[in-house]
């Protein structure tokens, strides 16, 4: 009888020693501890650090999340860093990876420990792993304030990706309300206290009931009734196609009107001679081979060279060797090779090309610095080559340049004049202003519906994601600045694209059968 007993309590318990093992580092059945009726799950100091378990779990996930959402503007991010370190590196898609990893590790955790608090056995988490929580925790938390303080905008697009994501995220929480349900229902029972039972039950109920509501105040534009949808969003080319091609250079261009784009974004600086070309940095260093052909002047401005050294750079080698999106896919030999031999483009040829297409176009244009020869004639110039050198029909330029708006407008009245920022619709009316040129976290339905009454047209930039895309078009955005428009002409329809009822049934269902399920795990 004895020894039938000994091998009742020490028979193998292969599923617990893994959870203990794992967690704990404790592989030995005699190491662990069950946790007594109406007793703590765990030491005091155990009772202390879970708190920072959970806490780096949060943190991981918000960091993860918004990380995963700021995806739209990883090149910006790897642009700049390359502006601070010198070299070119996707440190977006390795932060993305290390977020990834971390909260992996430490939702295991988690997991870990309901599952042991679900087997009715005391937590004791290993010093390696605490200090695995607390790296995890560090890094989030640094990483989130880094991030806040050099990218603040990131927060905006956490707050629009809800528009889209927040009805999934709401399934997503109740899903995990019915998992904790089993631990919390267990530890509620073997509490011999009611105030005890209290404490653990009622927070959980509170939680539920919160999620369960949570809808009721939640809006996005993509939940609409039939036939109330639209026209699709126009396509323009930031910068041409600069996942395709080399940014800013004729191949780009074409590549963004072989794909159905309907315009064409870039940027003008003027040389030193007065010969207005495209080129988005000050400096020549990121897009040229400046530094293999003239080594000693890589930090001088691009427009303080003459047109005859400019046109002898390369402006395509770059592009094959820095590969400046994660997602460009592999190129064709004949695609590479014509890469290789691409050079900068000068803003008549630009112009006349997007005529021949009938595309429309849009610029920024950059001042000279001090001293330059155009310094104070840069618009004049510019006006020059539009009106007199490329022959492009006025009505395709979208003239963005705030300076001398009026003078442009009298000697070219047939633009269309933009402006890239918001105001209200009365002095858009006043300045006729026919355009809106916003950055995509500017993105309002409410904004670009006023402004549509008055006839004044919005485009939204930089806008690559096809859930980003989603929400412009279900916003009534008419056009997107976009660097992806090889991928977005595929889209037919918004992402996410439900009526209200199709909406309600899912609430609704979901509610359902979440207390179903808690109820037959209580009961149970």
């Amino acid at each position: 009888v004895v020894r039938r007993h000994l091998l009742q309590r020490y028979e193998h318990q292969p599923f617990i020693s893994c959870l203990a093992g794992f967690y704990s580092c404790r592989w030995k059945r005699y190491q662990r501890r069950r946790t007594e009726p109406g007793k703590c799950c765990c030491k005091m100091r155990e009772c202390m650090f879970f708190p920072l378990l959970v806490g780096a779990f949060c943190f991981s996930l918000v960091f993860l999340y918004m990380w995963g959402e700021a995806k739209n503007d990883y090149n910006n991010f790897d642009w700049y860093n390359y502006g601070n370190l010198g070299f070119w590196f996707l440190w977006s898609l390795v932060l993305l990876i290390v977020a990834a990893i971390l909260f992996t590790y430490i939702s295991l955790l988690l997991v870990l420990a309901m599952c042991l608090l679900a087997e009715g056995q005391q937590l004791y988490l290993h010093w390696s792993h605490k200090i695995g929580t607390f790296l995890v925790l560090g890094f989030s938390i640094t990483a989130l304030f880094i991030l806040s303080v050099l990218w603040g905008d990131q927060w905006k697009t956490v707050r629009l990706s809800f528009q889209i994501t927040a009805p999934y995220l709401h399934i997503g929480a109740i899903a995990i309300m019915v998992l904790l349900s089993w631990p919390v229902a267990l530890h509620a029972i073997r509490a011999d206290n009611k105030v005890i039972q209290v404490i653990i039950v009622g927070p959980y109920l509170a939680i539920l009931l919160f999620l369960f509501l949570i809808p009721l105040g939640m809006y996005s534009p993509c939940i609409r009734e039939t036939g109330t949808l639209g026209p699709k969003p126009a396509l323009i080319g930031h910068r041409g196609a600069p996942m395709l091609a080399p940014e800013n250079t004729e191949m780009s261009f074409q590549k963004t009107i072989e794909h159905g784009g309907d315009g064409l974004e870039t940027d003008v600086t003027i040389s030193y001679d007065g010969v207005p070309f495209l080129m988005h940095d000050s400096t020549l260093r990121r897009t040229t081979n400046i530094k293999e052909v003239y080594p000693n002047d890589t930090a001088q401005n691009a427009a303080l060279f003459s047109w005859n050294t400019l046109q002898n750079l390369n402006a395509g080698t770059w592009f094959l060797k820095d590969k400046p999106f994660a997602c460009m896919g592999s190129l064709s030999r004949a695609d590479q090779n014509q890469a290789m031999n691409q050079s900068i483009y000068k803003l008549s040829n630009f112009l006349h090309l997007a005529d021949s297409q009938n595309k429309l176009v849009i610029f920024d244009l950059y001042r000279p610095p001090e001293k330059h020869p155009y310094r104070n004639s840069w618009i004049n110039r510019t006006l020059e080559v539009i009106l007199n050198e490329s022959g492009i029909r006025p009505h395709l330029v979208l003239w963005l340049e705030n300076n001398m708006r009026s003078f442009v407008q009298s000697v070219a009245p047939g633009f269309q004049q933009t402006v890239g920022s918001k105001a209200p619709v009365e002095d858009l009316l006043m300045g006729n202003i026919v355009k809106l040129n916003l950055a995509y976290t500017e993105m309002s339905s409410e904004y670009i519906r006023e402004c549509a009454e008055k006839n004044i047209t919005t485009n939204l930039y930089v806008v690559n994601e096809p859930w980003l895309f989603s929400l412009a078009w279900c916003s009534g955005a008419h056009s997107v600045t976009t660097n992806a428009v090889h991928t977005l002409k595929n889209l037919s329809q918004p992402l996410f694209l439900m009526t209200p009822q199709q909406y309600n049934i899912m609430w609704i269902l979901t509610d359902l059968t979440s207390v179903l399920l808690i109820s037959l795990i209580f009961a149970l």
